[in-house]
């Protein structure tokens, strides 16, 4: 047996399906049975494509939930919750919306807006309680284990809520039905909930929870944004797919952009969080350079959207959020020698950075190439040069260029860490940025 690492020679050599107990088995036979179950269901509904989907998804969710075991429970409690909402959405042998106002956990807690709402809640309280373990004394462990386990509640909900807005946009018309991956509010919630997974998937690999305080600022950011553009814009309607979003590609390009993004944006406030951690000890307010460029991007946020003439219908929300993005800024400067000896080493932060770089390039190349295939089918070219399209390729390269110099020149350090911060400027504008300056193939989820 190796003592250093806990592996005995016999692991090494026993096989991958031999390591399996019966409750991983007892989870591959349920995703089975789901699958064959919803094939048997709503198999006329679907082309072959969407069956192959269907038929790759199962071993997929196998594979994951056997690769990192919480996600099993995860997925089992928000499949359970789904199938209650949708069974609740029956009345008399036939399905109804009005149901969702005549049901007391459909109304409060189920249906696909309420439990949105739960998530965005569970997500600031999240945020709320890995910053008060930050700062803490004593309590400061408690603190974050409760931040990390209402981020496991905030997850479940999301997905519930997505699940079963799936379903509820079939209640709205046969023909208004799709995965809701189509919209920036769907898409942000998509966002919100994956980034939060993998930096929970990080958090249990690493075992420290301090990480979750900054990454969960950007998912906290993206939950203010969505519960902004939800009531001004009404965007929580379910509203019918335009002529070019009615394919099968969808399922896959957005949902493997999106991992690409949320992984981006983890990685960037860790790297935030590495550059605070070497700056601790810094009197010099001016070299305190993270912190001021965090102040300024998001106090531009609100005077961005005010030049595009939407802060009119939530002036007061932006002055709140700038308000707000102030009192962190000011609280990371006042407490960075704090912040600093609560996080883990800049070793374990660089290792974190590289990794969610690493995997969102994987998931972003994948996403891109897949936009080409639909972009053919769609328009009838693989590359128009759309503002979308340019953008996502600037991202592409940057991405690029940061592995290549990470493998090749053993990129590290502090110009690493800038490099990946500086990213989420660059992604941030890809995902957002596109939609609000400027027009074209892409404009779908429009400001």
């Amino acid at each position: 047996m190796n003592t250093a690492t806990g592996i005995t020679t016999l692991d090494l050599h026993e096989g991958f399906f031999s390591r399996r107990n019966w409750l991983d088995w007892l989870f591959a036979a349920l995703v089975v049975a789901g699958g064959l179950f919803a094939l048997s269901r709503y198999g006329a509904y679907m082309d072959v494509y969407e069956k192959g989907i269907l038929f790759g998804a199962m071993p997929a969710a196998i594979w994951l939930g056997w690769f990192w075991r919480p996600v099993r429970v995860l997925m089992m409690v928000a499949v359970a919750l789904s199938l209650l909402a949708i069974a609740s959405y029956q009345v008399d042998g036939r399905a109804s919306l009005a149901q969702a106002e005549n049901v007391f956990w459909l109304k409060y807690f189920l249906s696909s807006q309420s439990a949105i709402l739960w998530m965005s809640l569970l997500f600031f309280m999240s945020t709320t309680f890995y910053w008060l373990g930050m700062f803490g004394n004593g309590q400061s462990g408690t603190m974050e284990l409760i931040g990390s386990r209402i981020a496991w509640v905030a997850v479940t909900m999301a997905l519930t809520g997505t699940l079963v807005r799936w379903y509820e946009s079939y209640l709205v018309g046969a023909d208004v039905g799709h995965i809701p991956v189509s919209n920036l509010y769907e898409v942000f919630v998509l966002f919100s909930w994956l980034t939060t997974a993998f930096y929970l998937y990080f958090e249990a690999q690493y075992k420290t929870r301090a990480m979750g305080a900054f990454v969960m600022l950007v998912v906290s950011a993206a939950v203010g944004f969505l519960l902004w553009y939800s009531v001004v814009r009404g965007a929580s309607e379910i509203q019918p797919l335009v002529p070019a979003l009615k394919s099968w590609w969808m399922k896959l390009h957005v949902p493997a952009n999106f991992i690409g993004y949320g992984s981006f944006s983890l990685s960037a406030m860790v790297a935030f969080a590495y550059l605070i951690k070497q700056q601790a000890s810094e009197t010099r307010w001016y070299k305190l350079t993270p912190i001021w460029l965090l102040g300024i991007a998001l106090c531009f946020v609100p005077i961005a959207f005010r030049e595009r003439g939407v802060a009119q219908a939530g002036g007061s929300y932006w002055i709140g959020y700038a308000l707000v993005a102030a009192l962190i800024a000011a609280g990371i400067l006042l407490g960075r020698k704090r912040i600093a000896q609560r996080l883990p080493s800049v070793e374990v932060l660089d290792d974190v950075m590289y990794k969610s770089i690493a995997v969102g390039f994987a998931f972003f190349t994948v996403a891109t190439v897949l936009g080409a295939l639909w972009a053919a089918e769609a328009w009838g070219g693989y590359w128009s040069w759309d503002p979308k399209e340019t953008w996502a390729l600037i991202v592409w390269l940057n991405y690029a260029a940061w592995l290549h110099m990470r493998l090749v020149k053993g990129l590290r350090g502090t110009v690493a860490a800038w490099w990946a911060l500086s990213g989420l400027a660059v992604t941030s504008f890809a995902f957002l940025g596109v939609n609000m300056f400027l027009s074209g193939l892409h404009s779908y989820g429009t400001l």
